[in-house]
């Protein structure tokens, strides 16, 4: 079986196919710390794009609470049951991935969700890690814990749904690495269902075929943000590029972020996938739990996080974040603001380090009225 680099696991991994990169990584960055589970994404994506027929149950993207939701139902929980945790040597994975251990005709390790997983969207939203007593209440760290967990196709670098088609149906665009299924050569086999560890591809039962999340790539041709990224209200999400051949550039938002200062982290990387959603992890949960979903890099995020005040760079980068409905490119702190250009190298967005307030007199001279306080 061919092989090829992932960055992520910092070793050379088995995959069925041998391609090169494309021209740029399509890829998005969460904030995890900022998400308030309003599910305003949802709702978006599902009018946007699954509001047909069959279409019920297919949620393209979906926010879920940790540790005891999912979507569809235990929809990691069961391939690591089986697979066990991953095992890391500092930062490289010294386990296989769903690709390794086959034979090179042999599908990615996967499961197939049964009918009733897609069931209950929301399961165990707000669930707590462990029962809070009577009388119990937060002082300092909490010893309960949950977070809300946005999900959509990762449009990994080695997508295991395009390895595990019999058709050959699932194609990675070059121009931007988007992940796409053609409808007209799908015959609803549901290999690419099975195999996706992260169960972000979906059958419909009307057009007895499978349907994944298009990357909004009808706004990206016209460098908008995808609509889940430009409709979220806490201005978790960011959208963007990450250089796909030659070095990242510091310049580059995505890069930035994810590759340079290594804030933000693929979730499940030891899957092999190459997924290019990124994750803040969440402050408040132990490391443990959140190392085997990010991997190693949790507690150097999570320091990094903290100490945002202190880091005027990376925190503009952040500041950023729902600040336009267009795609930067390109971004650079100068003195209290920082600017964000789009592709073709026009100014999109312009963000103050502290945004500016005004203090109006109680009573108004002019008007010779009096202010009062109604909040």
């Amino acid at each position: 079986m061919p092989k090829r680099h992932n960055w992520q696991l910092n070793r050379e991994m088995e995959y069925p196919y041998d391609a090169p990169p494309p021209a740029k990584q399509v890829a998005y960055v969460f904030d995890i710390n900022k998400c308030i589970d309003c599910q305003t994404c949802t709702i978006a994506c599902k009018t946007g794009w699954t509001s047909g027929k069959g279409e019920e149950s297919i949620f393209w993207n979906n926010v879920e609470t940790k540790p005891y939701g999912g979507y569809p139902m235990a929809w990691d929980m069961k391939l690591l049951e089986r697979r066990g945790p991953a095992k890391w040597k500092g930062k490289v994975l010294k386990t296989d991935t769903i690709f390794e251990g086959n034979h090179l005709l042999d599908p990615p390790d996967g499961h197939l969700p049964d009918t009733m997983d897609y069931s209950a969207l929301n399961l165990g939203e707000d669930d707590v890690s462990k029962t809070v007593g009577q009388g119990e209440h937060f002082e300092d760290a909490h010893p309960m814990w949950m977070f809300y967990l946005a999900r959509i196709c990762n449009h990994c670098d080695n997508p295991a749904c395009l390895a595990a088609c019999p058709r050959q149906a699932i194609y990675k665009r070059d121009e931007d690495g988007i992940v796409l299924i053609d409808q007209e050569r799908c015959r609803g086999y549901q290999e690419c269902v099975k195999a996706c560890p992260y169960k972000k591809t979906f059958f419909n039962m009307i057009s007895r075929t499978s349907e994944k999340c298009i990357g909004c790539f009808p706004r990206i041709e016209q460098g908008k943000v995808s609509l889940c990224v430009e409709s979220c209200i806490g201005k978790i999400r960011t959208h963007g590029y990450l250089t796909a051949r030659g070095e990242p550039r510091e310049d580059n938002l995505l890069d930035y972020i994810v590759k340079i200062r290594k804030l933000a982290l693929p979730l499940y990387p030891q899957f092999g996938t190459g997924p290019n959603v990124y994750y803040i992890p969440p402050i408040h949960v132990p490391d443990g739990f959140l190392e085997q979903l990010f991997g190693p890099g949790v507690e150097a995020a999570k320091t990094l996080y903290r100490q945002l005040a202190d880091d005027k760079k990376l925190l503009g980068a952040l500041l950023l974040f729902g600040s336009t409905d267009l795609i930067i490119e390109k971004f650079k702190v100068e003195g209290d603001e920082v600017i964000g250009w789009d592709g073709k190298g026009e100014e999109v967005s312009r963000v103050p380090f502290t945004e500016p307030h005004y203090v109006r007199d109680h009573h108004d001279k002019r008007y010779d009225v009096y202010r009062h306080n109604t909040t």
